[in-house]
């Protein structure tokens, strides 16, 4: 697999366009960040990582629907930094997701974070995806 991050991308679409409930993703550090941060702004109900024998584990994440209209709280992914074209930002210049109602995510010096906490920290990265 050439890119991991576009595989778990692709596996939450997948099952929100399946109305799952759960969705089961082969774990690594990057991924495991990037689920907290989705989880701490309040795009997925809850995460749980597991192991595994083959000692690579697993995160399960519960998704997060709305009650009444049964919309999902991410209505879209998008891989943004490819393997074949890296996407980087300076701290002057951090993209805006639907004008501040959505996410970035970055890869930064100091960890993962979103696009407001990179711009509060005055640090740039690599842009790893948009999430609305």
């Amino acid at each position: 697999m050439t890119d991991p991050i576009a595989d778990y991308l692709t596996r939450l679409r997948n099952a929100i366009k399946a109305r799952h409930r759960v969705v089961e993703i082969p774990a690594s550090n990057l991924k495991k960040e990037i689920t907290k941060l989705l989880h701490d702004k309040g795009y997925i109900l809850n995460y749980k990582f597991e192991d595994t024998e083959d000692h690579q584990g697993k995160i399960k994440i519960a998704l997060k629907y709305n009650r009444e209209t049964d919309q999902s709280a991410i209505l879209s992914l998008e891989r943004v930094s490819k393997p074949g074209l890296r996407k980087y930002s300076r701290a002057e210049e951090l993209p805006r997701v639907l004008n501040g109602l959505g996410i970035a995510i970055l890869s930064t010096s100091r960890g993962v974070v979103s696009d407001k906490e990179a711009r509060d920290m005055h640090v740039g990265g690599e842009v790893l995806c948009y999430v609305y």
